[in-house]
């Protein structure tokens, strides 16, 4: 028996930031695929996320920031790192920086905080995907940076969980190895 969603799950496959183009989402499909995220597993309501978006000149622009950040850290990235860098958010007509912002609560321990944005994350990118965009979820060394920190406005507690590329995909990517669910599944027996 089919299932569409089961059938969309077993077929969501990521695509290289590399590998997208436009269109992008519309403001319409943008934000179903934000409600979708928003839309996980949140214990006591605490909504441990937030989303940065960057579409149009913004991506460029926040790519001059990149590129200054990279010059900064490191001692001599060159001149095709730079210009690489400074191209960075332009790989897709839209990026969205998840922030996780774990919250104080006993009843909520962080660990869980932290699997409701990872589940967010994997909600924008099968949202993206069911819409037949295509999305890549990546860190990078930019996630890590305390440059991007202040260019992004986090507050303390807050850390990147992520960027979500979002676009058409210029191709269609190659199937993966999945893991053999006979060497990751077991049964508890006492």
């Amino acid at each position: 028996m089919s299932n569409p969603v089961i059938d969309h799950l077993l077929a969501r496959r990521s695509v290289s930031a590399n590998s997208l183009g436009e269109p992008g989402p519309n403001e319409a499909q943008l934000r179903l695929i934000l409600t979708a995220a928003a839309r996980v597993p949140d214990h006591k309501k605490l909504v441990p996320w937030r989303f940065v978006l960057f579409q149009g000149e913004a991506r460029a622009q926040f790519g001059k920031i990149l590129a200054e950040s990279c010059q900064r850290a490191e001692a001599n990235p060159g001149q095709f790192r730079l210009e690489n860098e400074a191209k960075r958010f332009l790989r897709a007509p839209v990026v969205i920086a998840v922030i996780s912002r774990v919250r104080e609560n006993p009843a909520a321990p962080e660990w869980e905080q932290i699997l409701s944005v990872g589940a967010s994350c994997q909600n924008l990118l099968t949202a993206a995907t069911a819409l037949g965009f295509g999305a890549q979820w990546i860190t990078e060394w930019y996630a890590y940076n305390d440059d991007m920190r202040a260019a992004l406005g986090l507050g303390d507690g807050e850390r990147v969980a992520g960027f979500v590329y979002i676009g058409t995909a210029k191709e269609t990517p190659e199937e993966r190895e999945r893991p053999d669910l006979g060497a990751i599944v077991t049964s508890w027996r006492p």
